[in-house]
């Protein structure tokens, strides 16, 4: 997320949360598509990691990008976290280890998010290339230890850290040490919200095998193809996962206001200060009942706040979430939004999409799920591999893309977005085997080739 909401507006009851979520709902002409990604920074001549403070540190970083944008600084104290872009929606903002993350504005087509994704590196290699800096195009830093890896000046993120070592064994490598790509879509109404959640939450796993691209740990082979994925299976289980209740009868907004409600607070933000009230409940804060904080009482930017703290794998705020894919090259960032806007934005498509996964069990899910970070494409579900379904899946994605008809300016319409993932299905090989087939070649068992090879 990149910055923090603030709405002071008192919460009167759980009916206001619901409506709160609710209100994303949008008439189709007014859906957009917000791109987001992750990107590891280090210094080129040794591929050491890239401090926040220094003369060549994450700041500088900031601070070159916010003269060569002129967009407004995010600040914690004194010091710059992320810029933010007042005309436009989109943003910057620093993950707890230094990823540097774009969050794309709201945007009509998979070709203006992919212009504005081009636009940003190479406005991002402008600021770096003077500092000795560049970025990996992989889902996890491939070589550094959790310790030798920056920790960014945050306060939300000294909650988080203090907070995922009681929850989960894995939290703190998801949080200083992984890169995701993600898009946001909009929902027209709760219905369609239920269906392209489920359709979404069924085919996660499958965008994990397409983009898994994680396959080094700490200098070496980790035994998997998307490390990232796996570390969220036990980063904490409260806040992550298939949601099962989703597919269930009666599934709404209210259902998933009621899940969230009972997942554990990291934080309440007042005035500038971040108060670590980690594993409180929500609703003790509606009323007024939080131990840490007596008598205070819940805010629609809390809720906001809240929410943006939930890390199932798609999630709700005012549109949906899609979470489950690694970071990748150029192209690969260009054709997450492509994938499910080709499968959710239509509404044949989507119905189409509903009817492949519609049969699968809750059971089916979590272990395709669970499967996938090590399996990839070899996974299987109701008897099929990924490898097979991803066809099926790419050429319904492929039609809703063509049926949306937007052009670019030589005439093409989004469909060759999806060209690279064609590739990998029809090769039954994803970008982490590959990365894996150069170690054990070429880069002689070494991963410091990526540091050149895998560079935006």
């Amino acid at each position: 997320m990149a910055r923090d909401v603030s709405d002071t507006t008192p919460i009167g009851s759980r009916d206001d949360l619901v409506a709160y979520v609710e209100a994303g709902c949008k008439p189709k002409e007014a859906w957009r598509i917000g791109t987001e990604h992750e990107k590891i920074p280090f210094y080129t001549a040794d591929f050491s990691p890239v401090p926040y403070e220094g003369e060549r540190g994450v700041r500088r970083l900031l601070e070159g990008m916010q003269g060569l944008l002129g967009w407004e600084p995010i600040m914690e104290g004194d010091r710059p976290i992320g810029l933010y872009d007042v005309t436009g929606g989109g943003a910057i903002s620093l993950e707890p280890g230094g990823q540097f993350e774009l969050s794309g504005a709201p945007l009509e087509t998979v070709h203006q998010t992919c212009g504005e994704v081009h636009a940003h590196l190479a406005q991002i290699k402008e600021v770096a290339r003077p500092l000795g800096i560049s970025f990996l195009s992989i889902g996890m830093s491939p070589k550094w230890t959790r310790a030798e890896t920056p920790v960014m000046p945050k306060s939300r993120y000294d909650i988080m850290r203090r907070y995922m070592p009681r929850v989960g064994s894995l939290g703190l490598d998801m949080m200083f040490r992984t890169a995701t790509v993600q898009v946001n879509l909009d929902f027209g109404s709760e219905v369609d919200m239920v269906k392209k959640l489920r359709v979404a939450l069924a085919l996660q796993p499958l965008a994990t095998a397409l983009f898994a691209n994680s396959p080094f740990t700490e200098g070496r082979p980790n035994g998997f193809l998307s490390m990232r994925s796996h570390i969220w299976l036990d980063t904490d289980r409260d806040r992550t996962g298939m949601l099962p209740f989703a597919f269930e009868d009666g599934m709404g907004f209210e259902r998933y206001v009621d899940w969230a409600l009972d997942v554990p607070m990291y934080f309440v933000k007042r005035g500038d200060t971040y108060h670590d009230v980690s594993g409180a409940s929500f609703r003790d804060l509606l009323e007024g009942r939080l131990p840490q904080l007596p008598g205070e009482r819940a805010t629609m930017s809390d809720w906001a706040n809240h929410l943006s703290t939930l890390f199932p794998e798609v999630r709700l705020k005012r549109f949906l979430e899609m979470r489950g894919s690694d970071v990748g090259p150029t192209n690969m960032l260009c054709a997450e939004p492509a994938f499910w806007v080709g499968l959710l934005y239509d509404e044949g498509c989507l119905d189409a999409a509903w009817d492949l996964v519609k049969g699968w069990s809750a059971a089916d899910r979590q272990g395709l799920r669970e499967a996938v970070p090590r399996s990839g494409l070899a996974a299987t579900i109701g008897g099929r591999s990924l490898a097979e379904l991803g066809r099926e899946v790419l050429d319904i994605a492929r039609t809703g893309l063509a049926r949306r008809r937007r052009l670019d300016a030589e005439g093409r319409d989004e469909t060759h977005f999806l060209d690279p993932l064609d590739r990998i299905v029809a090769e039954r090989r994803t970008l982490a085997e590959d990365l894996l087939a150069r170690c054990h070649g070429p880069w002689q068992g070494s991963v410091d080739p990526a540091f050149v090879e895998c560079v935006y």
